[in-house]
């Protein structure tokens, strides 16, 4: 036997929710079957996989390009897991070591973190072993969010630190990203103003502390209430133009850009999404930073960094993992339901809790 049948969930062809569905896929039962000269694979047995919008995103996206014969394959789903390794191969993990990450590149059949069993290719993987302290729905709710939160943080880093003030916008500080954006900048020293509904003001500045909160469901400018508050620099965690140019801001950051819809593709994908009219005017706000003029723009993705990783493990106590919800692996469409209703505080998991066959078997 060269490859053991997992228990996933795939998509295919019509796009988030009928094309998810349960699945039997195939993974290797040793990494060395990926050969000497290759980049290093592992395998491994999920614990949990936390749900991400770019999950549901990205099934939209590829089932768009359907007419592409590539595209017609099923599809793994997720990307934040954490899991014990079964075959660690090259990677430097070893079997049974428990360990959390992210992959991002779980788009072939029998890719991706919702999986019983996963193989995984360190090219496009990002792990580190898991702290004792942290369940496994913890370990798996943090790798990509915290990776995005602290990508943004080193976007406006020098533009906060040298200024006066010391002073970040955080839009959408509830969020999942806006979270740890707030406590990545409160450890730093800074003051924080941030965007959120009524019922999330506590959370937001009792719980993560923020130092101002403008509730962005009564106020009747959110941009007069930011800059109010003469923030040296922006992080965007929703999308939208509103605060963008603030006179007191120097840098803007945004996740998202200027997509219209949560199951559109954010990022710095909307640079090139030519059938938006918002498109042109992204490119001219980023070019405008570009030579001086106004504040520097840019739509990011994160950087997949291990010490960050580990700085995530040095930082963090369970306490500061936010996690929404949890759900069987079974009930993976009724989590996707909870994600999608963009009303999650913190993060949607799935629990897999995998133990066989291949955990002890190289």
């Amino acid at each position: 036997m060269t490859s053991w049948d997992s228990r996933a969930w795939t998509y295919k062809g019509s796009g988030y929710p009928s094309g998810l569905k349960p699945s039997i896929v195939e993974v290797p039962r040793g990494c060395e079957l990926k050969g000497l000269w290759s980049t290093p694979h592992m395998l491994v047995n999920i614990q949990s996989c936390a749900l991400n919008p770019v999950d549901i995103q990205m099934i939209n996206f590829l089932s768009s390009l359907i007419p592409l014969k590539s595209y017609q394959s099923e599809k793994g789903v997720g990307c934040d897991f954490s899991a014990v390794v079964s075959a660690g191969g090259r990677t430097g993990f070893k079997k049974n070591d428990e360990i959390f990450g992210l992959t991002l590149k779980p788009f072939k059949y029998g890719g991706g973190a919702l999986s019983q069993m996963a193989e995984l290719d360190m090219s496009n993987t990002v792990a580190a072993l898991k702290p004792e302290e942290w369940s496994w729905a913890q370990a798996a709710a943090i790798p990509l969010v915290w990776l995005t939160a602290r990508t943004c943080i080193a976007n406006v880093e020098d533009y906060v630190e040298n200024s006066a003030g010391k002073r970040l916008a955080v839009l959408g500080g509830s969020s999942a990203t806006g979270i740890y954006t707030i406590l990545l900048a409160k450890r730093r020293g800074w003051k924080v103003i941030t965007t959120s509904s009524a019922k999330n003001q506590e959370f937001v500045t009792e719980t993560l502390g923020a130092d101002q909160h403008v509730d962005y469901t009564s106020v009747s400018s959110v941009r007069s209430a930011i800059q109010a508050f003469e923030p040296d620099a922006v992080v965007d965690c929703v999308g939208g133009t509103e605060c963008v140019g603030l006179p007191s801001s120097k840098r803007y950051v945004t996740i998202v850009g200027d997509k219209t819809g949560r199951t559109q593709m954010g990022g710095p994908a909307t640079y090139y999404n030519l059938l938006s009219w918002h498109t042109p005017f992204q490119w001219a706000r980023w070019a405008r930073g570009q030579v001086g003029l106004g504040e520097k723009y840019d739509v990011v993705i994160l950087d997949m960094k291990k010490e960050w990783l580990e700085e995530a493990k040095e930082t963090l106590v369970p306490d500061q993992i936010f996690i929404d919800s949890e759900f069987a692996f079974d009930d993976a469409l009724k989590a996707f339901e909870r994600l999608n209703t963009g009303r999650s505080r913190g993060k949607v998991v799935i629990n897999v809790g995998y133990e066989g066959p291949g955990r002890a078997e190289t």
